[in-house]
């Protein structure tokens, strides 16, 4: 098929969801020129004029992909991350202590930990799990590390940025939200029994395994407020990042918190979606590339996206068979984003993304279509 070639050029133009002309995207956006009003950063190096200031938005190990390649690009880079864990140990000290499960923040922080011997050490130190059958059997380091500081300090994004000084994190690590979340999802066949009907299953971890197909996944309680930080994050960033990850409990629960998408549809940022290598099972067995993109659009309708990027090999011929690309790019237009394909897997055949390759998927668009010239 004619059109598609690795890391192919973005459209000078994207289009809304009608199809008007919206804005060019190789064209450099005017600022007001306003101070940031974000919280010191005493953990981040000077920004650098020719870095692009970046927000990553997902949880798991699929927005730890995403650091692991951002942080080559930046250090100017802050994690939003969500809150709505409830297995493991993040699960056991939510229903214990009533605190954020600090599991995915932990996965973000490691995957930030400079590249040093300190990086390195912490990093490996806060993933350490406790072995034994004991009450810390099971507990990641970095898991009790942030409870504590939050205990200490009252104050979750302080308590982060606190562990984020002593790891030497090359950015920012962000809660989506201060209130613990539950995830909904509403089913198809999550009894095998009745294959065709609907019913609600409750809880990340449940979600995240359910036999059926999810159809829609809502946040509980409803509404929930977002850190304000995380809102200034996505208002100031030049480019937003949106997955990979799991679908419906790592990368959707941003966009059904209501702050946090208004700030990502105003943001005059460029956003970026990268599609996951392979459809994940049980949260979306057998869904195409184009159903992952319906799913975005169903739960965010304002939401424009300037580019999606997607794994050629993965779409033609790989873990989501070959794909149409054709309704691929149309799904992708109705976003209002151009469709960019690249190599960006892992080469071992196992659907991960490799850092080094994303993080050059990643530097070619923010290059060629976020700017001009240099970065502000």
């Amino acid at each position: 098929m004619t059109g598609y070639v690795p890391g192919r050029q973005l459209q000078n133009k994207t289009a809304d969801r009608s199809g008007s002309t919206v804005r060019s995207i190789l064209t450099g956006r005017s600022r007001t020129g306003a101070a940031r009003t974000g919280p010191a950063r005493p953990h981040q190096s000077p920004r650098s004029s020719q870095a692009p200031r970046i927000t990553a938005l997902g949880g798991g190990q699929g927005l730890s992909a995403s650091l692991s390649a951002l942080r080559r690009l930046t250090t100017d880079l802050t994690a939003v991350v969500t809150v709505a864990d409830d297995g493991g140990s993040s699960g056991r000290l939510r229903e214990e202590l009533g605190v954020l499960p600090p599991g995915d923040l932990r996965k973000a922080l490691a995957a930030l930990c400079g590249d040093d011997d300190w990086g390195r050490t912490w990093s490996e130190v806060i993933q350490q799990r406790f072995t034994g059958t004991g009450e810390l059997g099971g507990h990641a380091v970095g898991n009790l590390l942030i409870v504590a500081l939050w205990e200490k300090l009252g104050d979750p994004v302080a308590a982060l940025d606190w562990v984020g000084r002593l790891l030497n994190v090359q950015g920012r690590v962000l809660p989506m939200s201060a209130v613990p979340l539950d995830i909904e999802a509403i089913v198809r066949g999550h009894d095998p029994a009745f294959p065709t009907e609907l019913g609600a299953v409750r809880g990340q971890a449940s979600v995240a395994v359910t036999p059926g197909t999810v159809q829609s996944v809502r946040l509980v309680p409803d509404g929930p407020p977002a850190v304000p930080e995380a809102v200034t994050a996505v208002r100031e960033a030049d480019w937003v990042v949106l997955g990979p990850g799991s679908w419906f409990t790592s990368v959707l629960p941003h966009l059904l918190v209501p702050e946090l998408v208004k700030a990502l549809v105003e943001t005059r940022a460029r956003r970026l979606l990268t599609l996951n290598l392979a459809p994940q099972p049980g949260e979306t067995e057998g869904f195409t590339p184009q159903r992952h993109l319906d799913v975005i659009a169903d739960h965010a309708p304002a939401l424009a996206v300037d580019a999606i990027l997607v794994d050629e090999r993965a779409v033609t011929g790989g873990a989501f068979g070959q794909a149409d690309l054709a309704g691929l790019e149309k799904a992708a237009e109705r976003m209002g984003a151009a469709l960019v394909l690249g190599r960006v897997a892992r080469t071992d055949g196992t659907p991960r993304h490799d850092p080094e390759l994303l993080a050059a998927a990643y530097d070619r668009i923010f290059r060629t279509h976020g700017r001009i010239g240099p970065w502000r």
